[in-house]
């Protein structure tokens, strides 16, 4: 086979992982296992049957999972926003940070006492596999949103505990790079990244979100393009000046997220199908470099499911309950938030942090944190749309929208406003000639299950209502408050 035959056969078996995952979604939806879970283990078989696909080496699989983890947090950042951020912050701070070093310091105590770790390769193990991934979650929910505080906790769970999860464990590896005498140092340079990064993200999103709205670009493609560019440009400068830049992509994301620029649906649109990319680039890189033949040497795949099993049933209820206890969530919520902490891509990373650090037992390691993270995917994540159900959680399906209706401008439309119903909102069951409105303020349209519906003044508006309104000179924190 020639050079150019083989280069073939390589993008003809890259193109076919590809549909393999676009299809998998559809899967995902009929068996209730999270797609990442067939990339997963498929890799891993794969890589059993043909040995070449799993050369790939630890600082290659760093590099990629780096990238892959900040489109990731880029992405959800975005998603999020700062209205949804800002209505839960002090709480998803709270278990995203309190949490990731109550489970990391469990976890340790579990793997010393129990499967006879050194205290090091411990708290390593414990660092690792603290950091969740609800991405995991919402997709085996396929197209139902969790409604309510819970599906924002677990977004900003992740968000919060991702970057802190690195930090840790890149302090334990200083640690191990420079003795026990470095703990002061580790420490105060734990805290300089999370400065740093919170510093860099806040900042640099602003500084990106002036940059997407005052430069034109001469072509609709490269706006996208742009974004994607500032966010990684917002993860190298913090990284650079010792921040967490994983942090400072996901804050950028979060100041983006609500705002107004040219182009914004593109873009958000863009980066979702990037980070769904990347999600299955995390598995698959993951699932290469394991050996199945090789889990039972060593116990790793037991000592695993063993830690898995803790952290789902004891770890996690206990610890994290606790931290949840001071939180008003309902009952259901409560525990739907404790057992949707599923693991994904930020193990996948730390165990080739781990690796590529040269620490005793590593590949013991990396192959015990695969066992976890396939438990995570495949039976946690297996059982989330049942236990929503039995939870009566209040879950939203969102049909697929493929046409769209839309008007572009040459300038940003200051007079136009889109609100959203709530339930318990004043518009909440009115007609729309009864709305409290500015004088100056009208009823343009109202986007009803994905259909248009006329804007009589006999119109009466539902829970869930896209209302499209013209108004001019009014107050926009007022008229939205309407709606809220």
């Amino acid at each position: 086979m020639t050079q150019i035959e083989s280069f073939g056969l390589a993008v003809l078996l890259a193109a076919g992982v590809g549909i393999a995952a676009v299809l998998s979604s559809r899967l995902s939806e009929r068996v209730r296992i999270p797609a990442p879970a067939f990339f997963l283990i498929g890799a891993a078989i794969a890589s059993d049957i043909w040995p070449r696909l799993g050369g790939l080496s630890f600082g290659t699989v760093e590099e990629a999972v780096t990238i892959a983890l900040a489109v990731i947090l880029f992405d959800g950042g975005l998603r999020t926003g700062w209205r949804r951020f800002r209505a839960a912050a002090v709480a998803t701070t709270w278990i995203g940070v309190a949490g990731t070093v109550a489970t990391a310091l469990a976890l340790a105590v579990a793997a010393h006492l129990l499967f006879g770790f050194g205290w090091h390769v411990a708290l390593l193990i414990g660092t690792a596999l603290a950091p969740t991934d609800p991405a995991v979650v919402f997709s085996v929910l396929g197209r139902r949103e969790v409604a309510g505080r819970s599906g924002v906790l677990l977004e900003g769970e992740s968000g919060a505990n991702d970057p802190v999860g690195i930090a840790l464990l890149l302090a334990l590896l200083t640690v191990t790079a420079h003795g026990p005498a470095a703990v002061g140092l580790v420490t105060w340079s734990f805290l300089l990244e999370m400065v740093v990064g919170t510093l860099v993200g806040v900042v640099g999103g602003r500084v990106l979100l002036a940059f997407m709205r005052r430069v034109p670009l001469p072509d609709e493609g490269m706006y996208t393009i742009r974004v994607l560019a500032g966010a990684l440009a917002i993860y190298g400068l913090a990284t650079v000046a010792h921040g967490s830049g994983f942090l400072a992509v996901y804050l950028a994301g979060i100041v983006i997220g609500d705002e107004h620029a040219p182009y914004k649906g593109e873009i958000a649109h863009f980066h979702s199908s990037l980070a769904s990319l990347a999600e299955v680039v995390a598995f698959v890189l993951l699932g290469l470099t394991i050996r199945l033949r090789d889990l039972p040497v060593g116990d790793a795949w037991l000592i695993g499911l063993a830690l898995a099993a803790l952290l789902a049933f004891v770890i996690r209820p206990v610890l994290v309950g606790l931290l949840l206890w001071p939180i008003r969530l309902r009952p259901g919520e409560r525990i739907f938030v404790l057992w949707g902490g599923l693991k994904g891509a930020v193990p996948i990373l730390l165990g080739a942090y781990i690796v590529q650090a040269g620490v005793s037992q590593s590949t013991r390691v990396y192959e015990i944190i695969f066992a976890v993270v396939a438990f995570s995917v495949i039976v946690q994540g297996g059982t989330i749309p049942v236990l929503a159900r039995w939870l009566k959680l209040p879950l939203r399906t969102v049909e697929p929208e493929p046409w769209s209706l839309g008007i572009r401008f040459a300038e940003e439309p200051e007079n136009l406003f889109r609100c959203v119903v709530e339930a318990g909102s004043r518009a909440d069951g009115a007609l729309v000639a009864d709305l409290p409105l500015p004088e100056d303020a009208w009823v343009s349209f109202v986007i009803r299950a994905g259909r248009l519906e006329p804007a009589r003044g006999d119109t009466q508006v539902q829970v869930g209502d896209e209302v499209v309104l013209l108004a001019e000179g009014a107050d926009e924190a007022g008229l939205r408050a309407i709606f809220r």
